[in-house]
């Protein structure tokens, strides 16, 4: 059976897809545009279809299921892009990708690091040879409070990390684990809201904490507050970001993601009118850091994506036990 892939980058992915396509002997049907109704053909004789973040809507589906796809690989820890309960409709079943946790916590730290250290502002002015003081006054680290949200394996190891700076660190998650509590104190969600000087997200986007950043939650924080999200851009209600940025109540957000960012990130977008209002406004505030959606984006991250998608195409297509199965 033949594996369709759909989103297949030259650039970084085609070394691993050559590697582990010969090391599991499968046989790969290659498209580098994401899946549509324009080329759902490709996945022709293919039992099992490989993608990254691009919408699978029930109509899509449908579609691929028509064309006989029965399983459906992301290439992405995430999977809120597929419309799962479509998926058990029409009998696909659904596996994600995990990559370690260290790159996505690296970049975490950074975000942190740069918004207190007003790094945007910073660079911004040394490329016009601007090299004043005022406004780019730093804090250290080491006297404030994290709040971590979401301590699974990305969080925690955010909290590893973090605990070398000698900050306070607080903790939220549905299911404490013993690795955070040796470094966090596990706290309610409004307590680490009231307390933290800074908010980093990393917790999967599940319809209980659709817009977990609202309007009221930050009004219950403090004012200057520091929000980190690298996880899933709809935790936060954009609007009312904007509106708290520009009262002063956010001192700083650095967002690796954005809610409505699909269709805009990974596509070079530079001579086209966006219709994402919110992402140009956020990009043109100086406490404001946005980048698109590659806090994962590591050489190990996209060599484990690649075999871990294919390897579990391949316990499908043997009818083997699949660790990376979650539908």
């Amino acid at each position: 059976m033949k594996t369709v892939v759909y989103s297949y980058r030259d650039f970084d992915e085609k070394k691993w897809f050559d590697h582990y396509s010969k090391e599991l002997g499968m046989e790969l049907v290659i498209c580098r545009d994401a899946p549509s109704k324009e080329n759902v053909h490709l996945a022709e004789g293919c039992a099992c279809m490989d993608i990254l973040t691009s919408k699978m809507t029930r109509e899509l589906i449908a579609k691929f299921h028509e064309a006989g796809v029965r399983y459906l690989a992301t290439r992405t820890i995430g999977y809120d892009h597929i419309d799962v309960e479509a998926a058990k409709e029409f009998g696909i079943q659904v596996a994600n990708a995990p990559y370690g946790p260290d790159g996505v916590a690296d970049y975490t730290v950074m975000l942190i690091l740069m918004s207190l250290r007003n790094m945007k502002r910073i660079i911004e002015r040394t490329n016009i040879q601007d090299y004043t003081l005022k406004g780019s006054l730093g804090r250290e680290l080491k006297d404030l409070t994290v709040g971590v949200i979401g301590t699974g394996r990305i969080g925690r190891t955010v909290v590893r990390d973090l605990s070398g700076f000698g900050c306070q660190i607080l903790a939220y998650d549905l299911y404490p684990n013993e690795e955070a509590g040796r470094f966090a104190q596990y706290v309610p969600l409004e307590e680490l809201f009231a307390r933290a000087d800074i908010i980093t997200l990393h917790t999967p986007l599940t319809e209980e904490n659709y817009h977990l950043v609202n309007e009221k939650t930050m009004s219950g924080m403090k004012d200057g507050v520091v929000i980190v999200n690298t996880a899933r851009g709809p935790l936060i209600d954009i609007p009312a970001l904007i509106a708290q940025i520009e009262k002063g109540k956010i001192g700083a957000a650095a967002l690796d993601v954005v809610e409505n960012e699909f269709g805009l990130y990974y596509y070079d977008r530079k001579s086209d009118v966006l219709s994402n209002r919110e992402l140009a406004i956020l990009r043109g505030f100086p406490n404001v850091t946005v980048s698109h959606h590659m806090a994962f984006y590591t050489e190990n991250a996209i060599r484990t994506m690649v075999a871990d998608s294919l390897k579990g195409c391949k316990c499908f297509m043997e009818g083997k036990e699949n660790p990376w199965r979650v539908i």
